[in-house]
């Protein structure tokens, strides 16, 4: 798979990411309380699946949602571009 994540998308990946996953976590600690019984049980997981996919999906500019909805933010060179660098001796 291509990257496709860059620019402000990930930046914005790698700050949500981690404040959801802290929130979870703390939450899961018993230091804050997101709400009571089940759907507080459903929004901690919740919070701790989107904070990792998206840590996840900023670490590796990869991203299977944008892929299937054909959204590109990464700026890096194109393949072609990458190739012409290879050939020439120049690793990217």
């Amino acid at each position: 798979m291509q990257k496709n994540v860059g620019g402000y998308d990930r930046i914005a990946r790698f700050v949500v990411g981690p404040i959801l996953l802290i929130v979870g976590l703390a939450a899961i600690g018993g230091f804050v309380t997101i709400a009571a019984g089940t759907l507080g049980a459903v929004l901690v997981a919740a919070a701790l699946v989107v904070g990792a996919v998206l840590t996840v999906t900023a670490v590796t500019q990869k991203c299977p949602l944008n892929r299937a909805l054909g959204i590109d933010t990464y700026r890096g060179p194109s393949a072609t571009e990458a190739d012409e660098e290879m050939k020439a001796g120049r690793p990217s």
